[in-house]
């Protein structure tokens, strides 16, 4: 089944696929254009996201509906859910993902107790769950309230990321519902060793999504895995702490593409 997804293509340079988060759509970036015009970016509004049509099926579905999409030899750029489409990209398609990113992404997001794995509480996704059903704006706003906790700037990253969220149609039920699946049960950590690509993680000291017991547990021992954290943010870096984020990101991205 052909689904169209919307991609917005701007700059000019490296491929780049940004991928946003849960509950939202590629116009959060809209921030960094400027920035980053210097590479070949491409927007991607997740399926059933933005003005993307929704899609069935699970995580590898959603992965390779996008990748038939994209240029060949990009380095994949994830925010929090996006994170986990771009780590399985990288795993499913070595060849066509020349490097990973992930920003505020966690590769299990789920707190798993029994193995004393950080995360996001049981009760937490299923509150959202339920509230899915009754007020899809209302969960939305909590979650984005969540997103900035934690962060000095706090009101202003909430108010604009509100802004920029609803300058597109709201997500479609399916997605929300696929989205909070794949947050509650899609856990990557035994294939991360499997990563050959160069790797940047991106983190906020003070995300109370990914606890900051998470980058400690995560495989450090490759020379191409880097860790970029960043003391005062919290779940959106690249919002509120812009200029940190890119100058970490630029620096990477200027060793990788040499």
């Amino acid at each position: 089944m052909s689904s169209s997804l919307h991609i917005e293509s701007i700059g000019q340079g490296q491929e780049l696929v940004i991928l946003h988060g849960w509950g939202v759509n590629s116009s959060v970036f809209t921030p960094l254009h400027a920035s980053l015009s210097q590479y070949r970016v491409h927007y991607v509004d997740l399926p059933g996201f933005g003005h993307s049509d929704p899609i069935d099926g699970d995580l590898d579905d959603w992965v390779d509906a996008i990748i038939n999409q994209l240029p060949n030899t990009a380095i994949w750029i994830g925010w929090s859910l996006g994170g986990l489409v771009a780590t399985k990209a990288a795993l499913r398609y070595p060849e066509q993902v020349r490097g990973l990113v992930t920003i505020a992404s966690s590769p299990c997001f789920m707190a798993r107790e029994d193995e004393s794995w950080p995360g996001i509480p049981p009760q937490v996704l299923s509150q959202f769950s339920t509230q899915l059903q009754q007020n899809i704006g209302k969960t939305i706003e909590r979650f984005l309230a969540i997103q900035a906790m934690g962060s000095a700037t706090a009101k202003e990253d909430i108010k604009q990321l509100k802004e920029l969220v609803l300058s597109r149609p709201l997500p479609k039920n399916s997605a929300l519902a696929q989205g909070l699946e794949m947050l509650e049960n899609i856990d990557l950590r035994a294939q991360l060793p499997q990563i050959e690509q160069p790797w940047l993680r991106v983190w906020g000291r003070l995300d109370g999504l990914v606890p900051r017991r998470v980058p400690p547990l995560m495989p450090n021992h490759q020379a191409h895995f880097t860790d970029l954290l960043l003391p005062k943010a919290s779940h959106a870096p690249f919002l509120s702490h812009r200029d940190e984020f890119l100058a970490g990101l630029n620096d990477w991205l200027d060793k990788v593409i040499t």
